[in-house]
C-alpha cells in the first residue's frame, strides 16, 4: 500500500502514517514499506505467494517480469555485498582443514553446485546430504576447530540447517553462511555471512543471485590457488579425454 492508501484504510491522515514510520526510526514511509515486505516474504506460505505473484505480475509477460526481477536481484546483491566478508570467506575456505557444505530443499541445488567445483580445487570437501536433521548432525560429528561449515538457507529458513549450524559452531568449526540478509537466523551464528537477494516472486525460489555469488566465490578461490588449480585441471582434462566425457562431434 502507498501511504495514502494505508491512511484511507486505517482512517487517519497521510501525514500521520508518515510520522508513524519516522517515529519507528525509518527514513520515511517507503523504507518502512520495504522492511515490511522483507518480513512478509520470509513468512508467506507457498499458496500466499502464488496469490501475491498473480497480483504483482498482472497482465505483464511472466518471462519479462521474472527475468527483470532476477536482474534487479543481482544488481542489489552487488550494491549491498560485504566485500570484506567475501574476501574472508575465500581465505577461510582456502586455509580450512576440511570443508562441510550443507543445504537442503531448494538450497540443495546451490550446495551441489558449490560442492562440485570445490571438490576439484580443494582437499577434504564433504557434501552433506541427509533426509533428517539427525542425519545432518551425524555427518558433522567430526567437524571441529580448523574446519569450515558452509551453510546455505533462504526463506523460509530450514530448521535442519539452523540446528546443524548451532551444532557445528559448538564444536568449534568456523561457520560461513549464504543467506538473504543479516536478519536471517543464520547470520548471528556465522563467522562470515554472505548475503544475496532472493525474494520469491511465486512458489519457486529465485536463486539467480545466490548462484552468481557462488560463481564469484569459486573463481576467487581458484585464483588464490592458481598453481594447484592449473595442475588439477590439467590432470582432469587427461581423465576426461581418456574416458570420452565430452562430445567432440563439432570439434
Amino acid at each position: 500500500m502507498t501511504a495514502a492508501k494505508l491512511a484511507a484504510t486505517v482512517g487517519v491522515s497521510e501525514s500521520t502514517v508518515v510520522r508513524f514510520a519516522d517515529e519507528l526510526g525509518f527514513d520515511g514511509y517507503p523504507e518502512f514499506s520495504v522492511y515490511l515486505k522483507e518480513i512478509a516474504n520470509r513468512k508467506l506460505t507457498s499458496i500466499q505467494r502464488i496469490a501475491l505473484s498473480d497480483e504483482r505480475i498482472g497482465n505483464v509477460s511472466i518471462l519479462d517480469s521474472v527475468l527483470s526481477s532476477d536482474i534487479d536481484k543481482i544488481k542489489r546483491t552487488i550494491e549491498n555485498i560485504d566485500r570484506a566478508a567475501f574476501d574472508a570467506a575465500v581465505d577461510a575456505i582456502c586455509s580450512a582443514r576440511s570443508i562441510y557444505i550443507i543445504g537442503v530443499r531448494s538450497s540443495s541445488a546451490l550446495a551441489m553446485f558449490l560442492g562440485y567445483y570445490l571438490n576439484h580445487i580443494c582437499e577434504n570437501v564433504r557434501q552433506i546430504t541427509a533426509i533428517s536433521g539427525v542425519e545432518l548432525l551425524e555427518q558433522l560429528i567430526h567437524a571441529s576447530e580448523g574446519d569450515v561449515v558452509f551453510a546455505i538457507s533462504f526463506p523460509r529458513y530450514s530448521k535442519r540447517i539452523i540446528r546443524a549450524v548451532e551444532y557445528a559452531s559448538k564444536k568449534g568449526a568456523r561457520i560461513i553462511s549464504l543467506t538473504d540478509g543479516m536478519e536471517s537466523p543464520l547470520a548471528p551464528m556465522s563467522d562470515v555471512c554472505l548475503c544475496a537477494q532472493s525474494e520469491m516472486v511465486s512458489f519457486a525460489d529465485s536463486l539467480t543471485a545466490p548462484f552468481s555469488l557462488l560463481n564469484a566465490l569459486i573463481i576467487a578461490i581458484g585464483r588464490k590457488k592458481k598453481d594447484s588449480v592449473s595442475k588439477i585441471y590439467g590432470e582432469l582434462e587427461s581423465i576426461w579425454e581418456a574416458h570420452e566425457v565430452y562430445d567432440k562431434t563439432n570439434e
